[in-house]
């Protein structure tokens, strides 16, 4: 249990300490995309939208994927059961 700790405190660590590049990044994307907007060139604004776009829906992709299968072997689970249940009770009947 104790690495556990060690490592969570560690990724925060790491999180905090990464986190100023990030949002610089963040900034100098806004400038370049204003500075070609300006200048009447359009394609660096969709294609930075259109890369913004990507890269929200592949979370939700990914969690609606692993739901999904989730889902389908969960109701096939409690098919099992039904059937397995409805056995029982056929054979405890005609007891």
């Amino acid at each position: 249990m104790k690495i556990w700790k060690k490592i969570s405190l560690l990724m925060i660590v790491l999180f905090f300490a990464l986190s100023p590049d990030l949002m610089a990044q963040c900034a100098m994307c806004r400038s370049v995309v204003e500075s070609t907007v300006s200048n009447g060139r359009s394609t660096v604004a969709s294609d930075l939208n259109f890369g913004i776009v990507y890269l929200l829906v592949a979370p939700y992709l990914i969690v609606a994927t692993v739901a999904y299968f989730w889902y389908r072997n969960s109701m096939k689970e409690y098919g099992r059961r039904l059937e397995i249940t409805s056995r029982v009770k056929r054979a405890m009947s005609s007891m």
